[in-house]
Formats: C-alpha cells, structure tokens, sequence
C-alpha cells in the first residue's frame, strides 16, 4: 500500500510525529489501539474521520519502518 499521500510529518504538529491526513491522530495511537485489542470497526466507529484505508497506511507505515530497523550485532 502507498501510504505516501495518507500519512504526513509536520514540525509543528504533535511534536512531529507521523499522522493521518495532517490530523492530530498519530500512527502511533492508532498501532496503540490495535495493539490494545481494539477493532478496526471500533476505531472507526470513535473516529468517524478515520477511513479504513487510513488504518492500513499505519499498519504499512509501521511495517516499513520496521524494515528498516538493524540491530548492531556486538
């Protein structure tokens, strides 16, 4: 999924972390609330802004990053 045009990073917004559509609902919170054992029909039902594309592109955000993690090997 291109999350590309879904999640935004702005400076001045929740201290710069990456959020849905320039909203102040972070990828986190929502990874936090799935990880909580809420659903996606309940995040959308608390969020009726959310779409739920909008919660696969953190769920794709949050794969890409964990790509990119290396641990140093000593």
């Amino acid at each position: 999924m291109n999350y590309h045009n879904i999640i935004t990073i702005e400076p001045g917004k929740r201290s710069g972390k990456p959020c849905i559509r320039g909203m102040r609902i972070t990828v986190s919170d929502i990874l936090e609330y799935l990880a909580g054992g809420m659903t996606e029909a309940e995040i959308l039902e608390d969020f009726s802004e959310l779409t739920s594309g909008d919660i696969k592109a953190c769920l794709a955000f949050a794969a890409d990053r964990e790509k990119k993690l290396f641990v140093a090997c000593l």
